[in-house]
């Protein structure tokens, strides 16, 4: 008898939505109207074994506390700060989630956000489309990036692979996080320091409580007039305010985000500047990423089911 699921968020690659069917009995959630869902909760809840969600939409107290047979929460994602730890973990709740297969994706669009703001590439795109080429207006160099320093904030799965990268392109590579990390990068003693010291900050981190706007003012005004910021970690790490008040007055050089504090409502102010880059939280949006991660949180169920050791738990972060 297949074990009953419930499933939050939508979006799922077709060869996941598939396998989701055939290995449980799945209730989709997005698919209830709101005014509904309680009611709909109420009515599976006595047979709900395991939760599939997202990163962003993981799951709070509240649903937890409604499900009596929960064995399992299995995100679709690295971040797990949407997670309510401490009511998981109140009676043992496994968290699971899907490391390493969207880590070469997720690098790969932080490149290229650093190099769209660097190069001011959709100014460029623009330039041509509006006829500013033919035209002849003038244009304003864009800033190479061999011995350029670029601080990554977070030297984690996805920030050495984002490091890795960058070298290719002759950056210097900085880096701050609580450890210091066994690789071949300078440790800034701070994240102002960091952003003191480099031309590019590339926020890697995770998200949650204790790193909830982080970088904030200070930090922006340390990256300086000709800095840039680039985040495709989380909203909720950079001040948005505090963004765009540097951004606007000249404080600070531009910026390349993948992620908003409030998404997917991105402020106006954002979405008027030239030197912004702005993409809707596509990290790991390519099929490959999305359907082995997929995948990987369906083993996961699977795994918890037949009483086998989880592939890649979670565990819950420190008080």
């Amino acid at each position: 008898m297949r074990p009953e699921i419930l499933v939050l968020g939508s979006g799922w690659m077709p060869q996941v939505s598939e396998e989701l069917e055939r290995r449980f009995v799945c209730h989709h959630l997005a698919r209830v109207a709101p005014e509904e869902r309680d009611a709909f909760i109420a009515r599976i809840a006595p047979a709900v074994r395991g939760v599939f969600t997202s990163g962003t939409v993981g799951i709070d107290a509240a649903l937890v506390a409604c499900l009596p047979l929960l064995e399992i929460v299995a995100v679709h994602g690295v971040g797990v700060d949407a997670v309510d730890f401490a009511a998981t973990a109140a009676r043992a709740i496994p968290v699971t989630n899907t490391p390493d297969v969207l880590t070469d994706d997720v690098a790969d669009l932080a490149v290229a956000l650093l190099l769209a703001a660097a190069r001011r590439l959709p100014v460029l795109d623009r330039y041509v489309r509006e006829g500013g080429w033919e035209a002849k207006r003038s244009l304003a160099p864009a800033r190479g990036l061999r011995g350029k320093v670029a601080g990554i904030l977070g030297l984690g799965r996805i920030g050495q692979a984002v490091a890795a990268r960058l070298e290719g392109f002759g950056m210097q590579i900085r880096y701050h996080q609580r450890s210091e990390a066994a690789l071949p990068y300078p440790r800034s003693a701070s994240l102002l320091a960091l952003a003191q010291e480099s031309d590019y900050l590339i926020v890697c981190a995770p998200g949650g409580p204790g790193t909830h706007k982080l970088v904030g003012a200070a930090v922006l005004d340390a990256l300086g007039p000709q800095g840039v910021l680039v985040n495709i970690a989380r909203g909720s790490l950079v001040d948005e305010d505090a963004l765009i008040a540097a951004l606007l007055e000249g404080r600070l050089g531009g910026a390349a985000l993948d992620v908003f504090e409030h998404e997917p409502r991105v402020p106006d102010a954002l979405k008027a500047l030239e030197n912004v880059v702005l993409t809707p939280h596509i990290g790991s949006f390519t099929l490959e990423a999305r359907t082995a991660m997929g995948m990987l949180a369906i083993a996961n169920l699977l795994a918890r089911f037949a009483g086998e050791p989880l592939p890649t738990p979670v565990s819950p972060p420190a008080a």
